[in-house]
């Protein structure tokens, strides 16, 4: 078996950090998905996240 390797500083994840400074209960796919959802005009943002150590980017 074959174990494709990924570099952790890759797994990047977009999510919506809402105007009260949640995060959006939902996944998206990637940063366009994200953009597309939020509502800037309300406060939220957009962020990329490490998905190892949940971390912003």
């Amino acid at each position: 078996m074959s174990v494709t390797w990924t570099d952790p500083r890759e797994q990047i994840e977009a999510v919506v950090m809402l105007a009260d400074g949640r995060l959006a209960p939902r996944s998206f796919a990637d940063r366009a998905a994200a953009e597309a959802w939020a509502q800037p005009d309300l406060g939220d943002v957009v962020l990329e996240r490490n998905l190892v150590c949940s971390c912003d980017s």
